[in-house]
């Protein structure tokens, strides 16, 4: 079942349990899903690895926009953003921890032969190809450059 199926379906039992916050949520995916398949022609259907990308770029954005009500002391809108976060992040893959994201980056730099900041984007390149949609890129720069200087 591809994940715009589940999410029609979950929409659905959404719906009929009246849980709007994970209703908003799933209408944000589906309209991005939506929003990628116009994107390419309208009827191919979205890969996976796209999927995953526009997944992730939801909980970014739902992210920032949960910082900025913070600063501004909008409890009502900030609940509104981590609800919706934590229901497209229920459709993301496992995420790793900082340790494991670690532990695969000490072994590309090993296997690249990076030695310093210099080759931060040849890093960079591998470690964002292996560990799509298990860390975001923030993160893996994070740890690329503290593991190169």
């Amino acid at each position: 079942m591809s994940l715009e199926q589940k999410i029609n379906q979950d929409i659905k039992a959404a719906m009929i349990a009246k849980d709007n916050a994970r209703l908003r949520g799933l209408r944000a995916v589906k309209a991005a899903i939506l929003l990628a398949k116009t994107e390419k022609g309208g009827s191919e259907e979205v890969s996976e690895e796209t999927e995953i990308k526009v997944l992730q770029k939801l909980v970014k954005q739902r992210k920032e926009s949960a910082e900025i009500y913070k600063a501004q002391g909008r409890e009502d809108l900030l609940q509104i953003e981590v609800e919706e976060q934590e229901v497209i992040e229920e459709y993301l893959p496992k995420q790793l921890d900082r340790s494991e994201i670690e532990d695969i980056i000490k072994e590309i730099i090993s296997s690249t032969g990076a030695s310093g900041i210099k080759d931060m984007g040849k890093v960079m390149g591998t470690a964002n190809q292996k560990l799509a949609g298990q860390a975001d890129g923030k993160t893996i720069s994070e740890v690329v450059k503290s593991l190169l200087i």
